[in-house]
């Protein structure tokens, strides 16, 4: 190939999809000196931090001027793991030599290498990082090393330390997906009795935790527990300062989001939470040394996923019997 650098175009899903695609930014390094991303706004400073990508480009306005900076960057392979016809016409726009991404779809004509994802076909129960691999070893590269990685800068530490909760021993607990903030009855009392639980089996404080819209959410928490020590924290962090917490924390206890997969990648004991019938835990479980899941075992109303629910039962109603185990799992 003419050149030695080649481009992760990651734009689109969440923190965690872009987190898992770093693994193929790892496996492109076997071949090629430089690998840059090429993903969302809201995802680059979650990039920044993980050192298997050497630059950050983000995907944002004019086709044309976006695939004209790809160019003149000299690119010899590009591999779109979220495929999507801007994507798609990005990466053919800017003459990239191989292009890698799905296939079967109106726009996959514009790749060179053409993927079939396994999820397509009925796999449930290959780990997503594996799906994504598979584009990597359409041109010979792969990794042995499924750990993705985050590393907190020393101003994400210090920002961590001015919250002024980061002394002594404390869990993480994350009750909130993506979904909660947006459905007008996210339960609370399940999680606050988990809450009240760690509480009493570590003897240590509980930082809840969320987006700035969740914090509805994790205030109540808080209010039902009525304990000093399990406090929201929803907002009130970047996601490089959340990195430098989930770093010194006992454990991270949670429903399956993009802190779940950071906290993971940083190092930190964690329990995914996989309350819904429809999740898939074999696919998105977070990947490190000291991870465990808790699948679902609420009888979910048919047809019912995060998305659309009428109750949300199977949150009301967490097996805190389950997820205490779990964690002494992991941090015994």
């Amino acid at each position: 190939m003419a050149g030695n650098r080649a481009l992760l175009y990651c734009a689109g899903g969440g923190i965690g999809d872009s987190l898992v695609a770093t693994l193929v930014a790892r496996a492109l390094h076997a071949r090629f000196d430089d690998v840059d991303a090429l993903t969302l706004s809201a995802h680059r400073s979650t990039l920044e931090r993980v050192p298997d990508v050497d630059e950050i480009l983000v995907d944002e306005g004019d086709e044309r001027a976006l695939a004209d900076d790809l160019r003149q960057r000299g690119y010899a392979a590009c591999i779109v793991t979220w495929a999507t016809p801007r994507t798609a016409r990005v990466a053919a726009l800017a003459s990239i030599g191989v292009r890698v991404g799905q296939a079967r779809r109106i726009y996959s004509f514009r790749f060179t290498d053409r993927v079939v994802v396994r999820s397509e076909d009925g796999d449930v129960t290959s780990h997503w990082s594996e799906i994504l691999l598979d584009y990597a070893r359409a041109i010979g590269c792969d990794t042995a090393d499924r750990t993705y990685r985050f590393v907190p800068t020393p101003g994400d530490e210090r920002e961590a330390e001015q919250l002024g909760l980061a002394t002594g021993r404390f869990l993480i607990l994350n009750p909130c997906n993506a979904v909660a903030s947006r459905r007008e009855f996210w339960p609370l009392d399940g999680w606050a009795a988990l809450a009240r639980a760690l509480r009493a089996e570590y003897g240590a404080r509980v930082l809840v935790t969320g987006s700035a819209p969740d914090a509805p959410i994790t205030e109540g928490i808080a209010r039902i527990c009525d304990d000093e020590d399990v406090v929201s924290i929803a907002g009130r962090t970047s996601v490089g300062a959340f990195g430098a917490l989930a770093r010194r924390a006992h454990a991270f206890v949670g429903i399956t989001t993009g802190s779940m997969h950071v906290a993971a990648a940083v190092g930190c004991p964690t329990v995914g939470i996989f309350p819904f019938q429809s999740d898939f835990p074999d696919r998105w479980a977070p990947l490190g040394a000291r991870t465990a899941v808790v699948r679902a075992s609420f009888p979910c109303h048919q047809g019912d996923t995060k998305e659309r629910c009428r109750d949300y039962a199977c949150i009301a109603n967490l097996d805190v019997s389950r997820i205490l185990p779990a964690v002494a799992s992991l941090v015994a």
